[in-house]
C-alpha cells in the first residue's frame, strides 16, 4: 500500500497515517484510509484500488455511511486534512473475550472488544460524491495518550498512537497509527493484511476488529465474481494442522491454541507478537489480489471478503494430509475434486456442509506481500469446480 509509512516485520505492525475526524456528538475520532472505489483517487491516496466497494449499498443503504467535510479558511488550515464528519462512531470499550474452548475452537466464551455505534460503518461516501472509501475508525478522544494496552478507545489491533504537533510554516506533520497486521497467503505467496472490521461478533472476536452489524448484509453471500457484488473470496480452515514451529499449521484451532487468542494485543507482549510472528495467525488464503497479472483479478479485488470455511475431514487428519494452504484455486480444486479430504463446514453446528460462502463477511485491506508479488495462481481451475466460466 501507497500511503504505508513503514510495515515492521519485526513487530507485527504496519504504520498508516492518522486523519482526523469528528462524531455525532462532537467528540474527536481517528480513522485510516486505505482503500477507494475510484482509481484515480486511490493513486492520489496510496490506497487500493477496489471499485466494487461501488456496489456496498445495493442491498445495504447502512454499509456505506454518509460523511461531510469542513470547510476551513486558509487561516486555519494552510495545508492539511480537512475534519470529516461521521454519522456514527464505534465504541472500543468493551472487553474483549476470547476463551479457548476444549479443543481450542470452538471457543468456550467470546465478546467482541469494538462495537459499531448507530450510523456507523467503516465504508464512506463523502456528501456530494459517488466514491466509495474504506475509512474505519481506529480511536476516539484528544490524546495524546491512548489507551493501546486494554484498548478502551482504540481498535484492539492499535500498538500506537502518534498525534503531531501543529506544523511549522511551509512544512507538514503527519500523524501515524501502528497496527497489528495479519500473515495470510495470495496465489502462493506470503501476503499482509490489517483487519478492522466484521460483520458477526464471533468474526470480530478472532480478527481483533470491530464487530459492525451491518456489514451482514452486505452485497451478498457467495455473489464474488457475479453482478453487484461488493466481496471477494477468503478462505480459511477450521481444523488445519496446529503446532507453534509446524510449518503446515494453519487454521481456526491452530489461532486458539497457538496464537495467544484470548490475550490483549500489546507491543510489549513479547510472547504474543512473537508468536504471530513465527506463524501463529489464521494463516488465511485470499482470492483476487491488486498485483495480479490479469487486471480481471486485480480488479476484482475488495477488502470486504466473504468466507469460505474448509473442514478437513477424518480421513484427512488421521492421515496428515490436512496441509497448510496457500492457494484459492488449490482449495477449490480440492473442494471440488476431494471430497473425501476437504468440506464445507456449518459454522452454527461444525459439521460438515456443501462448500461455499458460511455468510462471515470481514473488512481486511491487503498491506503488501513480504517475498514476491502475486501475479497468477498455482493451479487451473478444475472442471466443474466453482469458479464461474468466463
Amino acid at each position: 500500500m501507497g500511503s504505508a509509512i513503514q510495515v515492521d516485520l519485526s513487530k507485527e505492525t504496519v504504520r498508516l497515517p492518522l486523519y482526523p475526524g469528528r462524531g455525532p456528538d462532537g467528540e474527536t475520532v481517528w480513522f485510516v484510509l486505505m482503500d477507494a472505489s475510484d482509481e484515480g483517487l486511490a493513486d492520489d491516496l496510496g490506497v487500493n484500488f477496489a471499485p466494487k466497494l461501488a456496489n456496498l449499498a445495493i442491498s445495504c443503504r447502512e454499509c456505506v455511511q454518509t460523511v461531510t467535510l469542513d470547510s476551513p479558511t486558509p487561516q486555519e488550515n494552510r495545508f492539511g486534512p480537512a475534519v470529516v464528519n461521521f454519522q456514527g462512531v464505534p465504541d472500543f470499550s468493551p472487553t474483549r473475550v476470547a476463551e479457548p474452548g476444549p479443543n481450542g475452537f470452538p471457543l468456550a466464551e467470546f465478546q467482541p472488544g469494538a462495537v459499531a455505534g448507530e450510523g456507523y460503518s467503516p465504508f464512506i461516501r463523502i456528501k456530494g460524491s459517488n466514491v466509495v472509501y474504506n475509512a474505519p475508525i481506529v480511536a476516539t478522544g484528544d490524546g495524546p495518550d491512548f489507551d493501546v494496552k486494554r484498548h478502551t478507545d482504540t481498535g484492539d489491533r492499535v500498538l500506537g498512537v502518534h498525534i503531531a504537533p501543529p506544523s511549522p510554516p511551509g512544512q507538514f506533520n503527519e500523524s501515524w497509527v501502528d497496527m497489528l497486521f495479519v500473515k495470510g497467503f495470495d496465489a502462493g505467496q506470503p501476503i499482509l493484511y490489517l483487519s478492522t472490521d466484521a460483520g458477526q461478533p464471533l468474526t470480530a472476536v478472532l480478527e481483533r476488529s470491530t464487530f459492525v452489524p451491518a456489514l451482514d448484509r452486505a452485497a451478498f453471500n457467495g455473489g464474488d465474481d457475479f453482478l453487484g457484488s461488493a466481496r471477494e473470496r477468503l478462505f480459511g480452515f477450521i481444523n488445519g494442522q496446529t503446532g507453534a514451529d509446524n510449518p503446515e499449521a494453519q487454521g481456526f484451532v491452530h489461532l486458539a491454541e497457538d496464537g495467544h487468542i484470548s490475550q490483549d494485543a500489546r507491543a510489549d507482549n513479547e510472547r504474543l507478537i512473537n508468536a504471530l510472528r513465527n506463524g501463529g495467525d489464521l494463516l488465511n488464503v485470499f482470492g483476487d489480489f491488486p498485483t495480479l497479472a490479469d487486471p480481471r483479478h486485480s480488479h476484482a479485488y475488495s477488502p470486504l471478503w466473504d468466507a469460505q470455511l474448509g473442514l478437513w475431514t477424518e480421513k484427512a487428519v488421521e492421515q496428515g494430509l490436512n496441509t497448510r494452504q496457500t492457494d484459492e484455486v488449490e482449495v477449490f480444486n480440492l473442494a471440488a475434486t476431494r471430497p473425501d479430504l476437504l468440506t464445507g463446514v456449518d459454522p452454527a453446528t461444525g459439521e460438515p456442509a456443501p462448500y461455499g460462502s458460511v455468510g462471515v463477511d470481514i473488512n481486511c485491506a491487503v498491506i503488501g506481500f513480504t517475498a514476491a508479488a502475486p501475479t497468477a495462481n498455482l493451479a487451473e481451475p478444475a472442471r466443474k469446480s466453482q469458479f464461474p466460466p468466463r
